[in-house]
């Protein structure tokens, strides 16, 4: 069990989903958020000693490590105060909405001589870690085709999501799982195409789909499709990797699962993955994050990671707003 003090900010989904992984762990968390939620948060969990915070100076002044599960544009803000009193920090993807952005934020942790941990989540999932396994094993020889869909209902319990300008979108706040998962495979990408459509069904629901194509210098090709589609939409992934000695394949829907559950709703209204697993990926997250902090052990996924991820969303927004293909230069994939 963890001996130590989290400090939660936020109180939608991925708060209660973050905080019910660090209560499973033995964290102490106290949890703010700007709109209030936080003191409902922590009142159904007072018998788990979680308690509610006045601000973010508080958390900063009591608390080791900040876990940011607030909107994507308030990143930077946060990241930035936290490493500035010397906090750990666990930032939910994506780190920022800008590669500029998240570059500053992962030098300013550097220079503080604190971890910023991007919480790419995906690659705590089960199937995904005996994916990676597989293939950086060799099982499948010199990867060369890799293909991943992702499906969810859209996210329209919080507004924001639907505006551009505050969550990127489909290919930054869905794909960029998916974009980050390939890139631990088979190297940065060179080259990033995209596609994004928008609509509205007959309910008046809003649908989004996005489609992008990676050419990695390794010489992978990667193709990703992701949706937000109507209500109820079931989630879905999907992954095949083909390599010179075989292939991988993995959907969600053919594997048993538990839910997880952010409001203790049924499926319909199901915001988190149904997944086959021995430990909620949230928690084996938040674990790894937790270790490095406590022991020095650098965690599986670096700040490094989480800018690299924004820099190929950005290019995949550019990309599908100009109609063409964005070159990702030496620089920008390396450093």
């Amino acid at each position: 069990m963890l001996d130590l003090h989290v400090g939660l900010l936020g109180a939608g989904v991925m708060a209660q989903t973050h905080l019910e992984a660090w209560l499973t762990l033995g964290a102490r968390v106290s949890v703010h958020s700007d709109d209030g939620r936080h003191t409902h948060l922590a009142a159904a969990h007072a018998g788990q000693g979680v308690e509610a915070s006045p601000s973010l100076a508080h958390l900063l002044d009591h608390c080791a490590l900040i876990d940011i599960c607030t909107p994507t544009a308030s990143h930077k803000e946060i990241i930035l105060a936290a490493v500035a009193a010397g906090r750990h920090v666990v930032c939910e993807k994506p780190l920022t909405m800008s590669p500029e952005d998240a570059q500053e934020a992962a030098d300013a942790a550097a220079r503080a001589g604190v971890h910023l941990f991007p919480a790419h989540v995906v690659r705590y999932f089960p199937e995904y870690e005996a994916l990676h396994r597989a293939v950086t094993g060799g099982a499948v020889g010199e990867p060369a085709i890799l293909h991943f869909t992702r499906m969810t209902a859209y996210p329209d319990w919080s507004p924001w999501f639907g505006d551009q300008s505050q969550s990127g979108g489909i290919l930054t706040d869905q794909m960029i799982h998916d974009f980050d998962y390939a890139r631990s495979l088979v190297g940065d990408p060179v080259r990033v195409y995209a596609q994004v459509r928008e609509s509205q069904s007959d309910t008046g629901a809003r649908i989004a789909t996005g489609t992008a194509v990676l050419t990695h210098a390794s010489g992978a090709i990667s193709y990703f499709h992701g949706t937000w589609g109507q209500p109820g939409t079931a989630f879905r992934t999907t992954f095949r990797v083909a390599g010179s000695g075989g292939v991988l394949h993995h959907d969600s829907h053919e594997t048993t699962a538990f839910r997880v559950l952010a409001h203790q709703r049924g499926p319909e209204d199901e915001r988190i993955p149904q997944v086959a697993l021995f430990e909620n990926p949230y928690a084996a997250e938040l674990r790894d994050f937790a270790t490095a902090v406590t022991t020095g052990r650098p965690p599986r996924v670096a700040a490094h990671d989480g800018v690299m991820a924004v820099r190929i969303a950005a290019a995949a927004r550019e990309s599908a707003r100009t109609g063409r293909a964005v070159e990702l230069t030496a620089q920008e994939a390396t450093r």
